[in-house]
């Protein structure tokens, strides 16, 4: 697959910075506004959603699942994790600050002893 050997370290700056130039090479930031990628994302969301429509609960890890099924698991999460960092770079959001803000948010209101019982 083209550029993925020389990105082993992959980070969202580094994700950021790729679909940036993505965009940028193919005169697309006039559309990349954030109403667009959100509602471009929502689709993704539906893409994703259809492939497991219809399998009923899946265990951990897909062991049935056969290679091709989860390549294409694969390009729809990669889809939906690309829209969400450009909406976020576009908002001005620091997605992994609010992330990393967010999980500590939710160990306060969810603290752990309550889920040791």
């Amino acid at each position: 697959m083209a550029g993925v050997a020389e990105w082993e370290n992959v980070n969202l700056e580094v994700l950021r910075k790729k679909m940036e130039e993505f965009a940028k090479e193919r005169n697309w930031e006039k559309y990349h506004m954030p109403r667009n990628l959100l509602l471009a994302m929502v689709g993704e969301v539906g893409e994703l959603s259809e492939i497991f429509q219809w399998k009923g609960e899946v265990p951990k890890g897909l062991q049935n699942w056969e290679e091709e099924e989860k390549v294409h698991l694969g390009e729809e999460l990669s889809d939906v994790l690309l829209y969400l960092i450009q909406l976020s770079n576009v908002c001005g959001v620091d997605l992994g600050k609010a992330a990393l803000r967010k999980i500590g948010l939710n160990a306060t209101k969810y603290p752990s002893k309550n889920y040791l019982q």
